[in-house]
C-alpha cells in the first residue's frame, strides 16, 4: 500500500515490467480532439501521493471553489437584481437554479464522457475560461431574459469541474488516502459559497465606488460590476491551471486484465445497472441533500436582511465566514469520523454509514432557525446545520472512487454531478421561494419556509443513504473480486 511518500520499488518495478509485456497498451495514446498543442503526454510513472499530486489537488480545489464563487454570488444580490429588473422572489430562484440545472442536463454528460476518453487538463482549462468570460458577461445583462441566458451558458461552462476533477483525483492518490483527497475537495463547494458571501459584500462596496471614480462605468447597476469584477479573474486561473497541471496516467491499469481501455456507455450503463441498488439511492441522496446545501444558504442572506434587519453587508461577512469555517472543519473531518468511528469497528461501509448520520443532525439545525431570537442566534445555529451538512460531501464522494471503475468514473462521476444540481439548484432555492410565494405569500416567511424544505430533504437523504449500505458492500465485494473491472453476476 503506498504511504505518503513515494511508492515501494517493487510497485514500480511492476509498472515497467507491465509496459514491457504489452506495449500497444502501455503507449502513450494519439491525441484525442481536446489533445491540442498544450497537452503534455500523460505521466506514465507519476508517483501516487506524491507532493506534486497534492499540489494538483490543492488547484483543482481551487478551481472548484472559483466556480461555487461565481455561481453563488448571485445569493447576496438578491434584492438588487429583483428590483433592477423588476421580477419576483420565484423568477430570480429560476436564474439561480432552473438555469443551472437545464445547463448540467445538457452539458455533464458530455464532460463525464470527456473526462473518460480526452485530456481531461485541457477540457478544465476550456471550461474554466468559458465560465468566467459568461460570468463577466453577466454584468451587461439588462433583462431577465439574457441573465437568465448568460446564467444558463456559467452553468454549462462548469458542469466540467465534478466529472473531471473526480476521474483525476482517482488517478493521482492511491486508496489509502483517497477519502482524504476527496473531502479536502470537496471543501470547495462550501468554501466558495462561503467566501462568495464573504468577499461578495466587499465587491458588491467596491463596485459602488468604482462606478463614481470612473464616470464610464455609470450605465452599469452596481450589482452588474459585481459579476465583471469577480468573473474576469478566472482567466488567470486557467492559465495556472494550463501551466502547471499535468494529465496523469490511468489508475488501474496493472491489476487489470483488460488494461488502459474504453467503456462504452452501453457497458457503463449496464454496470450502473447491475448495481442500481446503490447508484440509484446515492444519486438520489446527493440531490436530497444538495437541496438544503444549495437551498438554505441561497435565501438565509435575504432571511437576515428581510427579519432581522441586518446590512447587505454585514451579512455576507458574517454569514461567508460560518460557511467557510463551519462548512471546512465538517468536510475534513468525515474522513477522520468514518476510520475513527465505523471502520475501527469493521464496517466496510464507513464513509456511507458516516454520511447517513450526520445528515441527521442537520434535521433539527435547520427547524430552528426562523425560531432564533436575532442575528447572533441565527447565525449560531446555521454554524451547526452546515457542520452537519458538510460532513458526509467528501466521504459521500469517495465511496464512488472506491467502488467504480476507473475508465467509468467520469460518466459515473458526471451522475452523480448531475443529480446534485438538477434536484438541489433545481428544487433547493425554487422549492423555498414557491413555499414563501404561494403557502404563506408574505416574503419576510422565508425562515419558516427553509425550516420546511431543508429538514425534510434531509430526513429524505438519510433514509436513502441507510438503505443504501448493503448494496455498497455488495459492490465493494464484487470490484475487489474482479481487480477493479466491470463484471456480471453469475
Amino acid at each position: 500500500m503506498p504511504g505518503d511518500g513515494a511508492r515501494p520499488r517493487n510497485d514500480v518495478r511492476d509498472d515497467q515490467e507491465e509496459i514491457m509485456k504489452h506495449p500497444t497498451q502501455n503507449a502513450i495514446p494519439e491525441p484525442g480532439p481536446l489533445d491540442g498543442p498544450i497537452a503534455h503526454a500523460p505521466s506514465r510513472h507519476a508517483v501516487l501521493d506524491s507532493p506534486y499530486a497534492w499540489y494538483a489537488l490543492i488547484v483543482m480545489t481551487g478551481t472548484c471553489a472559483l466556480s461555487y464563487i461565481d455561481r453563488q454570488l448571485l445569493n447576496l444580490l438578491v434584492d438588487p437584481v429583483r428590483h433592477s429588473l423588476r421580477i419576483s422572489d420565484t423568477q430570480l430562484s429560476l436564474v439561480q437554479g432552473a438555469a443551472f440545472v437545464a445547463a448540467y442536463l445538457i452539458a455533464v454528460p458530455l464532460f463525464g464522457r470527456l473526462a473518460d476518453t480526452a485530456n481531461r487538463r485541457n477540457v478544465l482549462v476550456a471550461g474554466i475560461g468559458a465560465w468566467s468570460l459568461f460570468t463577466a458577461l453577466c454584468g451587461l445583462a439588462d433583462s431577465y431574459e439574457k441573465l437568465f441566458a448568460l446564467r444558463f451558458c456559467v452553468g454549462a461552462s462548469e458542469a466540467c469541474v465534478i466529472p473531471v476533477c473526480y476521474s483525476l483525483i482517482a488517478d493521482h492518490f492511491s486508496t489509502r488516502h483517497i477519502q482524504r483527497a476527496v473531502s479536502i475537495f470537496h471543501v470547495a463547494p462550501l468554501f466558495g459559497s462561503g467566501f462568495s458571501l464573504l468577499a461578495g459584500g466587499a465587491v458588491f462596496m467596491l463596485a459602488g465606488e468604482m462606478r463614481t471614480w470612473l464616470p464610464i462605468l455609470n450605465p452599469l447597476a452596481t450589482w452588474q460590476m459585481a459579476f465583471v469584477l469577480v468573473g474576469l479573474p478566472g482567466l488567470l486561473v486557467a492559465a495556472i491551471v494550463a501551466l502547471t497541471v499535468r494529465e496523469p496516467s490511468r489508475q488501474q491499469v496493472r491489476h487489470s486484465a483488460a488494461g488502459d481501455r474504453t467503456y462504452s456507455l452501453r457497458e457503463t450503463t449496464a454496470f450502473i445497472w447491475l448495481h442500481r441498488g446503490f447508484y440509484v439511492r446515492i444519486y438520489l441522496g446527493i440531490g436530497m441533500l444538495a437541496m438544503m446545501v444549495l437551498g438554505m444558504p441561497a435565501w438565509l442572506p435575504t432571511f437576515l436582511v428581510r427579519v432581522h434587519g441586518a446590512a447587505r453587508a454585514t451579512v455576507g461577512f458574517n454569514f461567508g465566514l460560518v460557511v467557510i469555517v463551519f462548512a471546512t472543519v465538517g468536510t475534513l473531518i468525515g474522513p477522520w469520523v468514518s476510520a475513527a468511528v465505523f471502520e475501527k469497528r469493521g464496517y466496510a461501509d464507513a464513509p456511507l454509514r458516516t454520511a447517513a448520520w450526520s445528515i441527521v443532525g442537520a434535521v433539527f439545525c435547520c427547524a430552528a432557525i426562523p425560531f432564533m431570537p436575532d442575528m447572533r442566534g441565527t447565525l449560531a445555529i446555521t454554524a451547526a446545520a452546515v457542520f452537519f451538512y458538510s460532513l458526509p460531501t467528501g466521504v459521500m464522494a469517495a465511496t464512488l472512487q472506491l467502488g467504480t471503475p476507473g475508465r467509468m468514473r467520469g460518466t459515473i462521476g458526471a451522475l452523480y454531478s448531475l443529480c446534485g444540481q438538477l434536484i438541489g439548484f433545481g428544487l433547493g432555492p425554487t422549492t423555498i421561494a414557491l413555499v414563501t410565494d404561494k403557502v404563506f405569500k408574505d416574503p419576510n416567511s422565508v425562515g419558516y419556509s427553509i425550516a420546511i424544505v431543508c429538514p425534510i430533504a434531509s430526513i429524505v437523504a438519510s433514509w436513502l443513504l441507510f438503505t443504501a449500505l448493503r448494496h455498497y458492500r455488495a459492490l465493494l465485494q464484487a470490484t475487489r473480486q474482479h481487480g477493479g473491472e466491470p463484471h456480471r453476476r453469475t
